[in-house]
């Protein structure tokens, strides 16, 4: 049997988002030389909604930009069994990266693997000057030497639990961090 608990709602991951973008502002010194990079499908949502307020407070639009890390995966998955073919769905960044401070933007960190996946698959578009890391939701179990730079929550959690963001954005659904126990 499983069970959901709802550890972040809609007005708890605004409140999260907002403070996560006065950290990066505040860390940086404001946002020259900044750009926000969020990592497919969910943190490219965050990173658009962190844009969105960092707009609101600094009055300065940065660069944003989506990465897809498929063919960096150490796991990589594919679309079929049969045509082995890896399920690429493109990277879309239109300014270059090259000597920019960028975030990196991802909705759960766990064991790290997606995190060094998605610097691997940035320093094949460019040589940014800096990578930070921001998160939503951050549940520990890494297995990689990663750690964020700006967390909106810490979650701690059990081998047996599964932390799931939904966003309206992409899952026509509430915006909620919600940890899945199987009992």
């Amino acid at each position: 049997m499983q069970k959901q608990v709802v550890v972040m709602d809609e007005a708890a991951i605004k409140r999260a988002l907002t403070r996560v973008s006065y950290e990066i502002i505040e860390r940086n010194k404001g946002t020259k030389n900044l750009a926000l990079v969020g990592i497919k499908t969910r943190g490219i949502y965050l990173a658009e909604r962190l844009h969105t307020r960092i707009l609101e407070i600094e009055g300065i639009d940065i660069p944003v930009g989506d990465i897809d890390i498929t063919l960096y995966r150490d796991d990589l998955s594919f679309k079929d069994d049969e045509s082995r073919e890896p399920a690429v769905h493109g990277t879309n960044i239109p300014f270059d990266i090259s000597g920019k401070k960028i975030v990196l933007v991802d909705d759960v960190l766990y064991t790290g693997r997606t995190v060094r996946a998605a610097m691997d698959a940035l320093m094949d578009v460019g040589r940014p000057a800096q990578i930070h890391l921001a998160v939503l939701a951050d549940r520990g179990h890494r297995e990689l030497p990663i750690r964020a730079d700006y967390v909106g929550k810490n979650i701690p959690t059990s081998g047996n639990e599964r932390v799931e963001v939904r966003l309206t954005d992409v899952d026509h659904a509430e915006d909620a961090v919600i940890i899945n126990k199987n009992e």
